[in-house]
């Protein structure tokens, strides 16, 4: 197996929203270019090119093209895109250089979600026969799960606003988050309902973002990054799209994708980012994952306070590494989710070597 680590991240401010195209090149080129400054390199020096993003979200046919004019024309690239997060793009990169055509890859993804209405854009991915007729939107669907695990008495409302209490309080530290600060969780509690039981708490905000990260192999990866963030495992996994066939208050795909990427040992994880869109799914994360007290969960804040679709899984992975590549852990677990209520998860576990 060849070695292969993260070695650069970099994302664009969240933000409500953005002024630029849905093309996501307004957000991208300023991520580039700190990440040219950052590792000393430029664009030559990319090996491949693998985006995420989505023609719905944007409103366009192939809008991915559009986006890869952030790259520039010349020289030519070796390219690549997935129509969903980014974080399955990272996949696709780890795969092209574990192949030894390359031995660096450029990974990032776009969202401007202001563009349209997203509740009703995330209710285009269920089934269009069955579900997609019903008028449900991504909130409602989720608040439909947050109740079953109240009812089932897996978790509390309390537990929940605890949740995004914490996030809020853990984005103080981080300058390009778009929620942050210290909230009473009495007063949360108190606030209306969106979409009973959720309130605006408990679901992650609307947000405008990108982000890129560099991969690179082996002897590639020591000379661009004083302290790689090694994969030492990453696996995905799906559940199915009937709501009515499975549990949803677990996530047998994340328990799946954690005990073959971690190969069975969550212990000795410093911190875990995990992307659950919504405070309950964060409880369920942990949950599959098997994750205990020890872990600091979401120092970044997470989704909750800032969630640009499409870079938000990629992000996650990010923000996993840069705490292995300033020193601040050494082992550490990466989360990234897509489809309607947890249906498609992936996890990453990278870690620094002395």
């Amino acid at each position: 197996m060849t070695d292969i680590a993260v070695v650069g991240f970099a994302h664009a401010p969240h933000v409500r929203e953005t002024t630029g195209t849905t093309n996501g090149v307004e957000m991208l080129v300023p991520c580039f270019q700190q990440l040219y400054e950052d590792l000393g390199i430029t664009k030559s020096d990319i090996g491949f090119w693998c985006s995420g993003s989505s023609d719905y979200l944007a409103g366009r046919s192939f809008s991915f093209i559009s986006a890869v004019d952030s790259i520039g024309a010349v020289p030519p690239i070796n390219e690549s895109h997935v129509e969903m997060d980014a974080a399955w793009a990272f996949y696709e990169a780890w795969i092209k250089i574990m192949t030894g055509e390359v031995d660096t890859a450029l990974v990032y993804g776009f969202g401007k979600s202001s563009a349209g209405n997203l509740r009703k854009i995330l209710s285009m991915q269920l089934d269009p026969y069955l579900v997609t007729p019903l008028a449900l939107d991504s909130v409602s669907l989720a608040g439909l799960q947050a109740r079953l695990g109240l009812d089932a008495g897996k978790w509390t409302a309390e537990e929940m606003a605890a949740v995004a209490a914490r996030s809020r309080a853990a984005a103080e530290s981080n300058p390009n988050t778009q929620l942050s600060g210290h909230v009473d969780i009495n007063a949360l509690l108190a606030s209306p309902f969106v979409a009973d039981p959720l309130r605006a708490h408990d679901c992650a905000p609307i947000t405008d973002g990108a982000a890129a990260v560099v991969l690179a192999a082996g002897d590639r990866a020591r000379e661009l990054c004083e302290r790689p963030a090694w994969i030492t495992g990453i696996e995905h996994r799906i559940d199915s799209p009937n709501f009515g066939a499975r549990d949803l208050t677990v996530s047998p795909s994340t328990t799946a994708s954690a005990r073959a990427a971690t190969g069975g040992d969550v212990g000795g994880i410093d911190v875990a980012e995990l992307h659950g869109p919504f405070t309950h799914q964060e409880l369920i994360l942990r949950e599959a994952i098997g994750l205990s007290d020890a872990t600091a969960i979401n120092p970044s804040g997470g989704p909750l306070s800032g969630n640009p679709m499409f870079s938000a899984g990629l992000e996650r992975i990010g923000y996993a590494a840069r705490a292995i590549m300033d020193g601040n852990a050494g082992r550490t677990l990466a989360h990234a989710t897509s489809g309607a209520v947890l249906q498609q998860n992936l996890v990453a576990v990278l870690e620094g070597r002395n």
